[in-house]
């Protein structure tokens, strides 16, 4: 298998650049995704409204890399189920790195501001492109007119396949132009800390959660971190960590666990070895390290009948241990001594209304891209309600958290 197949099958959703296409109904967001990619990837038809629901491809984009392109539903939706649908639609922003605006030849107005307004409040690149346009020189010159909204203007017609190269080179300019500053130098997992040939101790519960036969995301991309940077990753499960950590030669450099044995960990650590949890460190990859250890100190806090919010961006049935639904709520309960109440926001399901919250502890946001995390984080800071994640609550409840701290 080559290179660029392997990283197109391997890479992670979260990791891959994401492009959502917004619009009109029936302006030809669904043609231009299937022109691009050149497959049928959504539904066609000249009847408004044919793409009802989020469809999603993860493909390699030559010289970008791995990306998701996003095909929406019209924003102008009015069918029966349409407001749900643009509901669904405007959570695409969430998490799009790019968003493209798709419009047609004379055709601007309340939707249209409303994606540019958006774009530009999210902090998302914008791409507008302009279909069903003629190159002429009337056709560029309407689309010129759009560049008080976007720089990046691309004028096509995906119903002409003599053009599909251009439109291609046109889009992958204007991509490689807007590609986000996080997308081109991602924020460190372990690469700050590691020099080749360093050893990292990975400790690793084996628990009903944990998939059967693999590790889980954080453990395989902090793996492969480490390998990026020509260190050693020695991996072992919780039980064998007191018997062998004192022997093991070199000494490691950096031991990263689980959440849950965070405790334990630290306590039997050789001194001078700085230990740290998957979980702190995916904050700074993919979310705010700083405003997360700000959330932590807001927990003593807390009062009786205080709302927390635990947002988990796994979709696993939950179990009888698990750590969102059950360890966490005990471990903030315990160590406030306070009579809190918990919701519970799985997935994407993220509240669009979370004013009544006092405090958020998210996940290490291994499913979510660094955008979506981002945009959780400010919609907290909007409202004044402290956001932390699960490692750094969980060290703070066991007491250990000033020894896991990486900033």
């Amino acid at each position: 298998m080559s290179g660029k197949a392997y990283n197109m099958i391997s890479t992670a959703k979260s990791m891959r650049l994401q492009i959502a296409f917004f619009g009109r109904t029936n302006t030809g967001k669904s043609s231009l995704i299937n022109f691009i990619t050149g497959q049928d990837i959504s539904i066609t038809s000249p009847v408004a409204g044919t793409t009802t629901d989020i469809v999603e491809k993860a493909m390699e984009f030559a010289p970008v890399g791995p990306v998701v392109f996003i095909d929406t539903a019209g924003l102008d939706d009015s069918s029966e189920l349409g407001l749900q649908r643009i509901r669904r639609t405007w959570k695409a922003f969430e998490r799009a790195d790019i968003a493209v605006l798709v419009t047609t030849p004379g055709i601007w107005g309340e939707v249209e501001e409303s994606v540019v307004q958006r774009a530009a409040e999210g902090k998302n690149k914008l791409i507008i492109i302009v279909n069903k346009c003629d190159l002429s020189e009337s056709g560029q010159a309407a689309a010129e007119k759009l560049r008080a909204y976007s720089s990046s203007i691309i004028c096509c017609d995906c119903s002409r396949p003599e053009r599909r190269r251009q439109l291609i080179d046109d889009f992958r300019s204007e991509l490689l132009k807007n590609l986000p500053a996080d997308y081109l130098e991602p924020p460190p997992l372990t690469g700050d800390m590691l020099q080749p040939g360093d050893l990292a101790v990975m400790v690793v519960p084996i628990d009903l959660q944990a998939p059967k036969g693999r590790l889980i995301l954080p453990q395989v991309q902090t793996i492969r971190d480490n390998l990026d940077r020509n260190a050693m990753t020695l991996v072992m499960k919780e039980d064998q960590y007191k018997e062998h950590i004192a022997g093991i030669t070199p000494q490691p450099k950096l031991i990263i666990c689980d959440s849950q044995v965070v405790k334990m960990v630290v306590e039997h650590a050789p001194a001078g070895v700085p230990c740290t949890t998957f979980s702190i460190l995916f904050s700074r990859l993919k979310g705010d390290v700083k405003t997360f250890l700000d959330g932590c100190s807001k927990i003593p806090e807390l009062q009786d009948n205080d709302r927390v919010l635990i947002a988990e961006a796994c979709t696993h049935h939950p179990t009888c241990e698990d750590i969102g639904r059950v360890k966490l709520p005990r471990l903030l309960k315990k160590a406030t001594g306070k009579d809190l109440q918990f919701d519970f926001a799985p997935g994407r399901d993220f509240p669009e209304d979370i004013s009544s919250y006092k405090l958020i502890v998210h996940c290490g946001s291994c499913m979510l891209n660094r955008q979506e995390t981002l945009y959780r984080i400010s919609c907290a800071r909007k409202n004044n309600i402290a956001i932390t994640n699960y490692g750094m609550a969980i060290s703070y409840c066991q007491g250990v958290l000033d020894k896991v701290t990486i900033i």
